[in-house]
């Protein structure tokens, strides 16, 4: 495989690598994902019942209450939030949570993510130079 490199732009600074988790539904950190284990408890999510934690954590976008912003620092606080975001377009709150928890995060990429990243995927994410690598694919 060749390496496959998409070009971004930086939302929240920091690199991380790991195992990609894709949906192509929103995600809310208020009410959509228990914070204590880092579960999508949201009835009909295409991620219901599956953990978040430590994954590079790619989907169009936030959505819900300003609350989102603390709830997702508090899962950086407890060690259950993802190790990155990678959006569509980021929204506000999602936003202020991953600056508050220090989870690197990245939106705008030159092809669609949640279309061309996989779930399993494993990525190298480095925002600070606006690019997602696809190091090995599932």
């Amino acid at each position: 495989m060749s390496e496959l490199v998409l070009k971004g732009h930086k939302v929240v600074g920091g690199s991380a690598e790991g195992e990609a988790l894709v949906t192509q539904d929103c995600i809310s950190y208020m009410g959509s994902v228990n914070p204590n284990t880092g579960v999508i408890t949201e009835k009909g999510h295409q991620l219901e019942g599956q953990n978040i934690s430590n994954k590079i954590l790619v989907y169009p976008s936030g959505k819900g209450s300003t609350g989102g912003s603390y709830m997702l620092y508090d899962m950086a606080q407890r060690g259950t939030a993802p190790k990155a975001i990678v959006n569509i377009k980021a929204e506000a709150v999602t936003v202020i949570g991953a600056i508050m928890g220090e989870i690197p995060m990245i939106d705008r990429l030159e092809k669609n993510p949640v279309e061309t990243l996989k779930t399993g995927d494993y990525l190298k994410i480095e925002a600070d130079k606006g690019f997602v690598t696809v190091l090995r694919r599932r």
